[in-house]
């Protein structure tokens, strides 16, 4: 018996559908509906999980304050640094850069997440370290100079490592922008400052909304960077986690942790589609 066209339609649909559902159940929803469980379970007394139903996890979130602290703080602080240098070398890109060196231009962008984000991160331990720039500047005889394992190099090491996520969700943004509104704005007798702050700000909202989002979710679940230049004295959530699932194997508290982080992530989210839709006077932005 053949199929109402309506029906063959469906069934095409879920055909396409299904093996991508199926990917994101098992290694997604199930995975995280094993880590609220545990959440409210309690630590066994070799480690690891032992079942129970309880909100103590939750309550004793406070004696990982600074890592909630430094992850709140410099997470937000090092997307707004990200965003301060990624969006003018997007905007040379995608406006001033010639159309013949402009491919090149965004490769040389994406090039460094070719290299693995370590082997970039011991870089900069070595730059930052006693014999990289604090040496240099003993030369000179500035003495007594640590960048390394200090908040200030967390944050080189992060927006070095995030920018090109940052520069590129502005420069299609920006790419996309119709020159002749910059046209029609100089031709009225605008200054560029006006023009910029008027038309080429508020078009661009959505790609820098989406870099901000997307780095500040990423950096919420940061561990290489603070570990390796923070020198274990910049703990990140990333970094208290690895210690309770891997060190004192205590399950139950480092999933009460992870919950709380996919909830802080979530909130970022929407406070960041919030801002987008009321300065862009439109929801029609995608962060994700």
């Amino acid at each position: 018996m053949p199929f109402a066209p309506n029906t063959k339609k469906r069934l095409v649909t879920v055909a396409l559908v299904a093996p991508a559902s199926i990917w994101l159940f098992v290694f997604l929803v199930l995975p995280f509906i094993a880590i609220i469980v545990f959440a409210f379970g309690e630590r066994a007394p070799e480690g690891g999980y032992q079942a129970a139903f309880t909100f103590a996890q939750f309550a004793n979130l406070g004696s990982r304050a600074a890592a909630f602290k430094n992850t709140l703080i410099l997470a937000p602080i090092g997307a707004f640094a990200c965003l301060l240098v990624a969006y003018p070398v997007a905007y040379y890109l995608a406006v001033k850069a010639s159309a013949k060196y402009r491919l090149l231009l965004v490769s040389l962008v994406v090039v460094p997440f070719w290299t693995s984000l370590l082997v970039r991160t011991y870089a900069w331990m070595y730059i930052l370290g006693a014999r990289g720039i604090p040496h240099l500047l003993e030369m000179v005889g500035i003495e007594n100079v640590r960048l390394l394992n200090t908040p200030g190099a967390v944050l080189l090491g992060i927006v070095y490592g995030y920018l090109p996520l940052m520069i590129m969700p502005i420069y299609v943004s920006l790419e996309k922008l119709d020159r002749r509104l910059l046209e029609a704005s100089a031709d009225l007798g605008a200054r560029p400052l006006s023009t910029f702050f008027g038309i080429t700000l508020p078009l661009s909202l959505p790609g820098v909304m989406t870099g901000i989002a997307l780095v500040t979710i990423l950096l919420l679940g940061e561990y290489l960077i603070p570990q390796l230049l923070g020198g274990g004295k910049v703990f990140f959530i990333g970094n208290a986690l690895v210690d309770l699932f891997l060190q004192s194997r205590n399950w139950p508290f480092g999933s009460a942790i992870a919950v709380t982080l996919v909830v802080v992530v979530v909130i970022v989210l929407l406070i960041a589609m919030r801002i987008a839709w009321r300065v862009a006077g439109t929801r029609q932005v995608d962060l994700v």
